[in-house]
């Protein structure tokens, strides 16, 4: 079902859940005041760390090949928008993060999305 999903509004939903694990987890560590929540979710909402975090997934062989090709799709989109704090590359691999959490979802494998968040959030990567 989800594969006939265009990847962008899979990116779309992938994004808001990838963030509600990313804040659940600053929480959990103890930050409160939202100020400092804000700017401790940029070190994993920002494309430049979502692009990295997707690199090191790929990287250490992590991703299974069908995890890799909603990846590839997405992040040869040929989109509309141009990403206005980054370069397009670095945009690109951020939206195929999105887009594999998005699919994941719609897929209802939440066990590996939480494999995947735990690698992410828990620094299970080297």
């Amino acid at each position: 079902m989800s594969s006939n999903i265009n990847v962008l509004t899979l990116a779309y939903l992938g994004d808001s859940i990838y963030e509600l694990y990313v804040r659940e987890k600053l929480i959990k560590d103890g930050i409160v005041k939202v100020n400092l929540l804000s700017k401790e979710a940029i070190n994993y909402v920002s494309a430049k760390a979502q692009a990295k975090f997707l690199l090191l997934l790929i990287n250490n062989d992590i991703l299974s090949e069908d995890e890799i090709s909603v990846v590839k799709r997405a992040r040869n989109h040929k989109g509309k928008s141009n990403p206005k704090n980054t370069d397009v590359l670095t945009y690109k691999h951020a939206t195929g993060l999105e887009a594999l959490i998005g699919y994941l979802y719609l897929e209802n494998k939440k066990e590996r999305i939480d494999e995947l968040m735990n690698h992410i959030l828990g620094g299970n990567l080297c």
